[in-house]
């Protein structure tokens, strides 16, 4: 190859390499002010609302988070990421309602133990009621506040003497449990829940509903239910099914979901189910004794007192037969009860 041209090709390279070094040092000086503007145009973090909030939620970690907020518009009673610790605001109930992608203020959420916990708990129209339970009766301490249960009432129904029915009936269900005992919240030891047993249940109800557990009491024994997680997908399924919910026209989804949820979660009464002593043994009755069946009763308890007593003589039940064997003639009895 000509030197002439060996020259030329090498200065062309040299002068490629700067020109390409120029401008990569050209582009990297003018993209280092922005990317330092942007960092000082972030502002703190603040809790925020994930979805909407309405009152009596109790705040789980899937509510709220901290985000990036304009440092400008950041307010005192705000949750500042760095100053606040987010997980001792799980478990605390929303006093006033926040929109999602609101920031969550100190006066719109009260903490456990704090005046005006349980009434903030409860939704609007709602009531609470406290029943007493056991370990058998409380699912052997396996309900905590935030889970949903049924109530189920035992009880004998009187129909005459010796003849008692024994039932087992699903008085209410879908009812959120808001304390047990007087705790409002699970506790936890190196991250695992502890179970223990308690005395008392607190269930969020409504008046109605309040007058009809008053009464339960009363009549018999009453049993905690535990239901599953997947019954409030299932009861939501079932609302939207229904169309028992009417949703404006103009309402936003996160209105839309806040109305179905509410009602998804509504306790829920009529439509019972039952379970008699005749359903899970042969020698239990299946239906409730008549009074005929009261009288046949009572006669064959005079009677075996007088045989007792040596004063009458003995009355069969059922169909009977005459049994001839000889000269010797008896009465048999073949049925009855």
């Amino acid at each position: 190859m000509d030197k002439k041209k060996l020259v030329l090709l090498v200065v062309a390279l040299l002068v490629a390499v700067g020109t390409a070094f120029a401008a990569r040092t050209l582009f990297i000086g003018a993209s280092t002010p922005q990317a330092e503007a942007a960092t000082e145009s972030q502002g703190p973090k603040v809790l925020v609302a994930q979805r909407a909030l309405p009152v009596g939620t109790i705040v789980t970690i899937d509510s709220i988070n901290f985000q990036d907020w304009p440092e400008e518009l950041v307010k005192d009673a705000y949750f500042i990421d760095g100053q606040a610790d987010m997980t001792k605001l799980l478990g605390t109930v929303v006093r006033f309602a926040v929109t999602a992608g609101e920031p969550v203020t100190q006066g719109a959420l009260v903490a456990p133990g704090d005046r005006g916990f349980l009434a903030a708990a409860l939704g609007p129209g709602m009531r609470a009621v406290t029943i007493p339970v056991s370990a058998k009766t409380g699912v052997a301490g396996f309900v905590f506040p935030g889970d949903r249960v049924d109530l189920v009432l035992t009880q004998t129904v009187a129909g005459g003497e010796g003849l008692p029915l024994k039932a087992s009936e699903t008085i209410l269900r879908n009812l959120r449990v808001l304390a047990t005992d007087q705790s409002t919240e699970s506790e936890t030891e190196d991250g695992k829940t502890v179970v223990r047993a308690f005395r008392t249940v607190t269930i969020e109800v409504t008046p109605r509903i309040a007058e009809k557990v008053a009464v339960a009491q009363t009549v018999g024994a009453i049993s905690l239910s535990l239901r599953s997680l997947a019954d409030n997908q299932a009861q939501l399924e079932r609302v939207i099914a229904s169309g028992q919910v009417k949703v404006p026209e103009d309402a936003t989804r996160a209105e839309e979901e806040m109305l179905l949820q509410q009602e998804s979660n509504r306790p829920i009464e009529g439509s019972t189910t039952y379970v008699t002593g005749g359903d899970v043994s042969r020698f239990q009755r299946k239906s409730k004794p008549t009074s005929a069946e009261g009288n046949a009763a009572r006669a064959v308890n005079r009677a075996v007192t007088a045989i007792a007593a040596g004063t009458g003589a003995p009355i069969r039940k059922g169909p009977v037969v005459r049994v001839t064997r000889g000269k010797t003639t008896t009465v048999e009895q073949v049925g009855g009860n």
